[in-house]
């Protein structure tokens, strides 16, 4: 079973997120986080597999959070998913070691897609 935590000050899209992801087979939402504390809290205490997080959250950015998930061990997948899809932002996230950075208006669906090819072939992702 994949643990996935979504972290994201918008709760219509967590529990978007958490409505698609509880539908497919293999992945578990483990945990939501609405701020860059909180989700950093959760990284460190649940251990995802993956984390989604959004570039711009209260109390920090995604990219710090992303900097310091990219730390633990075992190392979960990081999905940077935000309305900011800015290539200096992109450069930065996939910099920083983000393993996928969407447009929540135009790629969020892409989210579903990653995470069904890492549910059928974990090395490949």
């Amino acid at each position: 079973m994949m643990k996935v935590l979504i972290a994201d000050d918008s709760a219509v899209v967590r529990d978007r997120l958490t409505t698609l992801l509880t539908d497919l087979h293999g992945i578990k939402v483990v945990g939501q986080a609405k701020d860059a504390t909180e989700a950093r809290n959760l990284a460190e205490e649940l251990r995802p597999d993956v984390a989604i997080l959004d570039v711009r959250m209260p109390k920090g950015s995604g990219a710090d959070v992303l900097r310091d998930i990219k730390k633990l061990n075992p190392t979960p997948k990081v999905i940077m998913l935000t309305n900011y899809p800015h290539p200096e932002t992109r450069k930065k996230c996939i910099d920083g070691g983000a393993d996928h950075f969407f447009d929540k208006s135009t790629e969020f669906k892409k989210v579903l897609s990653v995470l069904r090819g890492m549910v059928r072939d974990p090395a490949k992702s």
